[in-house]
C-alpha cells in the first residue's frame, strides 16, 4: 500500500478516522474493564501476606491436582455460579487463577466485588516468573521422584 495515498485518504476523510480512533480507545477501555483488575505473580505474595488475600483456582480439578499455588482452593469455573454467595462473603481480597489469565477475568466479573482480581498470566505467568506449584502429580495420580519445591511467602514488615 502506498502511504501517500493512505495519508491523502485520511486527509479527505477526517471524520471516519476520528470515529475509528474513538472506537479503538473505547474497545481497549471496555476490554480492560471486562478482564478486571489484575495482580502480578510477584505482587500476589505481598497481597496474601499483608491483606490475607484468598486465592481461588478456577481450573478443572485434574489440572488443579497436577499443580497449584500454595494456599489456593479449587472452585472450577463450571461450579462458580453455584458458590457465588460463599465467595462474595469473603471480606479479604480475592485473587482468581486460571491457566492463562483469560477465564479469570470472566470469573472476576461474575463475582462482582471491587476487591476481586485475577492473577496476571494465570498459572502460566506464575510459573514463568519462577514461582513454585504444590501438589504436582502425574497422570497416574502418584507423586514421582521429582520433588516440588515449595516456598513459604516471606512476611514484609
Amino acid at each position: 500500500m502506498n502511504f501517500e495515498r493512505f495519508f491523502e485518504f485520511m486527509g479527505n476523510h477526517p471524520f471516519l478516522f476520528g470515529i475509528m480512533a474513538v472506537l479503538i480507545v473505547m474497545f481497549f477501555m471496555v476490554e480492560t474493564k471486562r478482564s478486571g483488575k489484575k495482580v502480578s505473580p510477584s505482587g500476589l505474595g505481598l497481597l496474601v501476606n499483608n491483606e490475607n488475600a484468598q486465592i481461588i483456582d478456577i481450573r478443572a480439578k485434574k489440572k488443579f491436582e497436577t499443580g497449584h499455588i500454595q494456599g489456593s482452593r479449587n472452585i472450577p469455573l463450571a461450579d462458580l455460579k453455584d458458590r457465588l454467595d460463599e465467595i462474595r462473603a469473603i471480606e479479604a481480597p480475592i485473587v482468581v487463577v486460571c491457566d492463562l489469565g483469560m477465564q479469570a477475568g470472566t470469573a472476576v466479573q461474575l463475582i462482582g466485588k471491587p476487591n476481586a482480581m485475577r492473577l496476571e498470566g494465570g498459572i502460566g505467568g506464575w510459573q514463568s516468573a519462577g514461582m513454585p506449584l504444590v501438589g504436582n502429580k502425574y497422570a497416574d495420580g502418584k507423586s514421582h521422584s521429582k520433588s516440588t519445591k515449595t516456598v513459604k511467602p516471606v512476611k514484609v514488615k
